[in-house]
């Protein structure tokens, strides 16, 4: 074997490559042809029909492997976790990368087989209304199961590394999500410049969907609203934003929006852009929001304080009032807009660009290569 084969690397626990479903699957097709580049051998683990073969993105250097699981709510993560880590214990990589402490039940796995695991811990999965109390019991175990047997976490914001710290012993290294600045994009039709709010955001409480709705039945009198989301599985949220886009000429709901041109345009020209999530670290939403330049109010929480820093977005509490007031102030207010929306791209290109992501998972996956012959050690080579 020559001192000079290329490290491998599992990634695990996504739906696949490349994905668009969610923050873990923008990741993963971000990091994966930059560590191909960067010298190394991957392989994604994924689900059987999730991804399409013949995406223009795919970078054929990274690896697509299959595994069988159960498609269902409660046992997709589970199942799937558990056949892909049994295959790649098998493999045997040099070092393991693995999204979702729900997977770290599976962890003993690859320890058995001396391959180094490193762990996105996502959020605080447990304190998110969205999972019945077994849910939440399963993130609460997988994640002191995680704690105990991985070798080493990421944190996607500080605060989650705190929390991770006071209730588990163990801290992670941080590594946010990235965010490209997208290019000036033509406007969405029938809408002005800065003249509309906007929200985009999975329906669920604690996204503070609720209170943005009975907040925009009185903005949608004198502004454009425009929502992008829904549950997925249809409620109560999916019910009142039907409702009021047939009760309200300037209630806009667009349900989900898979363009991610469309997206970008649409954060690029907002006049206030309402973030509203209450859970979770750094949130991948509001990170593209910032580089696509978009005046920004945020439910005063210490994770969007983390990732707006002192002046690129606004704070508001949780009530309805509170939210219309801020919104219609931003609305009214064009120079604070262009001040925000400068702010955001400057804090996004500074803080949270792939590049600086993709070179921390790189150094840090580099770093814990077991020390097989055929491996280069980790000084030999560092990312840029």
């Amino acid at each position: 074997m020559g001192h000079r084969r290329m490290p491998a690397v599992a990634i695990i626990g996504t739906r696949g490559y490349p994905s668009y479903y969610g923050g873990f699957e923008t990741a993963v097709r971000r990091l994966s042809p930059f560590l191909v580049e960067h010298g190394w051998d991957v392989t994604v683990y994924g689900r059987p029909g999730a991804t399409d073969p013949a995406d223009p993105e795919r970078d054929p250097r990274v690896v697509s492997r299959m595994t069988k699981g159960v498609d269902s709510k409660a046992l997709s993560t589970l199942s799937y976790g558990f056949t892909s880590t049994f295959d790649a214990a098998r493999r045997r990589p040099d070092v393991a990368l693995i999204m979702n402490v729900a997977n770290g039940f599976w962890l003993p796995m690859l320890r058995a087989g001396g391959i180094p695991t490193i762990v996105n811990v996502d959020g605080l999965e447990w304190e998110r209304e969205k999972w019945s109390a077994l849910g939440k019991a399963v993130f609460r175990a997988g994640a002191k199961v995680t704690a105990k047997w991985s070798t080493e976490r990421v944190v996607d914001a500080r605060t989650i590394g705190d929390a991770w710290q006071t209730k588990f012993g163990v801290g992670g290294t941080f590594i946010p999500y990235g965010a490209d600045v997208p290019a000036p994009l033509p406007i969405e039709p029938g809408f002005t410049h800065r003249g509309y709010a906007l929200v985009v955001a999975r329906f669920v409480p604690e996204n503070t969907v609720g209170q943005f709705f009975d907040a925009a039945e009185r903005l949608a009198e004198t502004h454009d609203v425009i929502v992008v989301g829904s549950s997925g599985y249809g409620g109560d949220l999916d019910d009142r934003a039907a409702a009021l886009a047939e009760r309200l000429p300037r209630f806009h709901w667009l349900g989900h929006v898979h363009d991610d041109h469309r997206l970008h345009s649409l954060w690029q020209h907002a006049g206030a852009y309402f973030h509203g999530h209450s859970v979770g670290g750094t949130n991948p939403a509001l990170v593209q929001a910032m580089a696509a330049g978009a005046p920004i109010v945020a439910r005063d929480t210490v994770h969007s304080r983390e990732v707006l820093g002192a002046d690129a977005g606004e704070f508001t509490g949780a009530t309805p009032s509170e939210i219309e007031a801020a919104l219609r102030g931003l609305l009214t207010n064009p120079a604070r807009q262009q001040e925000l929306s400068e702010n955001a791209v400057r804090r996004a290109v500074d803080a949270y660009s792939w590049e600086s992501v993709n070179a921390s998972y790189e150094r840090l996956l580099r770093s814990h290569l077991r020390s097989t012959e055929g491996s280069p050690h980790p000084s030999e080579k560092r990312a840029r």
